[in-house]
């Protein structure tokens, strides 16, 4: 890796952590050189504003995330099983570390102020990720959704909707994870073929 990109990955690695314990208005650049243990004047070579930061940090974690994805929904293994552990590894490196924030709110609103482009194309990818996975799965009949009358892409965006839904509403103390868990077992049984029981 060039000594640019070092300089960059160091920065945005150490730009997460910040900004999840002051949040993004309380964050100062100042706070962020520090983290990354360069000056001010050479995080500014890199970066002219928080803003932009925040928005490569964005950029970096969807790109990154999405590829991840993309790997487990190819794999091996029944598609709800792979649909699951895509749902987890999205959650895990982009809802996940937003989470930790003493505002969490404060910081979806962020990157949807900032970078909204990004996360509605890693959203419209993800989508048709899933939609191509639940496809392949009604053709080989390891599936069924005509007991739900929906089409594969209606599916996949109900899944993503319950991400999203899933992400501000916690009830009784219940986890991300938990929640997750509940919403992936109501799906097995809502779509579970009899000939794959």
């Amino acid at each position: 890796m060039m000594q640019a990109e070092q300089k960059i990955t160091q920065i945005l690695d150490a730009a997460l952590p910040v900004f999840v314990r002051f949040g993004f208005r309380k964050t100062s650049m100042a706070d962020i050189a520090r983290a990354a243990r360069i000056s001010r004047a050479s995080l500014y070579l890199s970066f002219s504003s928080k803003e932009e930061l925040f928005r490569a940090g964005s950029m970096r974690a969807h790109t990154r995330t999405l590829n991840e994805v993309a790997a487990v929904l190819e794999g091996k293994g029944r598609a709800i099983d792979r649909i699951e552990m895509a749902i987890s590894v999205f959650q895990r490196e982009l809802i996940a570390p937003f989470g930790g924030s003493a505002d969490p709110e404060e910081l979806f609103a962020a990157n949807m102020a900032l970078a909204a482009d990004i996360t509605l194309e890693a959203r419209t990818k993800l989508l048709s990720m899933l939609t191509q996975t639940l496809i392949a799965a009604v053709e080989s009949d390891e599936i069924e959704l005509e007991p739900l009358q929906a089409p594969p892409a209606q599916l996949a965006n109900i899944i993503v909707a319950a991400m999203d839904g899933i992400k501000h509403a916690r009830v009784d103390g219940s986890s991300l994870a938990d929640d997750t868990k509940l919403f992936m077992r109501i799906l097995r049984v809502a779509v579970t073929s009899r000939t794959s029981q």
